[in-house]
């Protein structure tokens, strides 16, 4: 089952300015710290990811002749580049408040390394379609499940719902680029396997490392609220178990999971000028 990308689909990069809490709340999302740094793990893993996956896309460019697909690698490397820059500041409050963040990107910038020394071009961009998913899975879920970020500071919930809009808009744009210059599915396959293992354990890390420095590692209770919240009965993470799994999939495309209609409301706080 192919579902191609919606050929007017504009990717545009915004610009929004995000006054981040000063000083910092340590514990932003209602007071949960395990909530709180279930996210910031996440965002120290974007700065260099997001780097990588420009230049995995770019690497490829040129031999895109299709000036609308054009437009849309345009607007993806916009996108990208743009969330690097918000969340290193976002990193650089994190620092200023405690946290050992050389420690926790060390791991990450050595893997990369290695990746853009010792593999080709074609294995990066296959690990970004594979990450690709996994942000895009969970920016759909930001956008329509209110749990997600339920009490979180606003503007630390405007954060996550900017960056989630704009990752679910080029969702497609390098799965697509794949899919022209190599399309092997047993690479994405693989890819996605190790970007799992990969992104799961460094937000493990992450979490870990932020719950230690609070005094909070061993609360138990933090840990049974929180693992509720991620895989309890109302789970923010058990609806994306099936959309996990499309990705393997020898017929997979990302638009199968079609949610233009969520993104054209969604562009309504962004894009307030084009809307009205």
């Amino acid at each position: 089952m192919h579902c191609p990308t919606p050929h007017d689909l504009l990717i545009k990069p915004r610009q929004p300015e995000f006054a981040l809490p000063s000083p910092w709340l340590r514990h932003w999302h209602g007071g949960d710290a395990f909530k709180s740094h279930f996210f910031d793990a996440m965002s120290l893993l974007f700065p260099d990811g997001e780097r990588f996956f420009i230049d995995a896309v770019r690497a490829y460019r040129d031999q895109v002749t299709d000036p609308q697909q054009q437009a849309q690698i345009r607007g993806f490397i916009g996108q990208e580049a743009h969330h690097s820059r918000e969340h290193q500041h976002y990193s650089e409050a994190l620092r200023e408040s405690g946290y050992d963040l050389d420690y926790l990107e060390r791991r990450l910038k050595k893997r990369l390394a290695f990746v853009r020394k010792h593999l080709p071009p074609k294995v990066h961009l296959a690990a970004t379609t594979a990450v690709e998913h996994l942000t895009a899975i969970m920016a759909d879920a930001i956008l329509q499940n209110p749990d997600w970020l339920a009490g979180a500071d606003p503007t630390m919930a405007r954060l996550w719902r900017w960056h989630a809009l704009e990752e679910s808009e080029h969702k497609a744009v390098a799965f697509d680029l794949y899919q022209q210059v190599c399309g092997k599915v047993w690479l994405r396959r693989r890819a996605m396997l190790q970007s799992t293992f990969f992104f799961t354990l460094d937000t493990i890390k992450g979490l870990v490392h932020m719950l230690r420095r609070d005094g909070l590692l061993w609360n138990w209770r933090i840990w049974r609220d929180g693992l509720g919240w991620l895989w309890g009965s109302r789970g923010i993470l058990k609806p994306l178990v099936r959309a996990y799994f499309d990705f393997y999939r020898a017929d997979f495309h990302p638009w199968q999971h079609d949610n233009l209609q969520v993104i054209l409301e969604r562009r309504r706080e962004f894009d307030p000028l084009e809307v009205s």
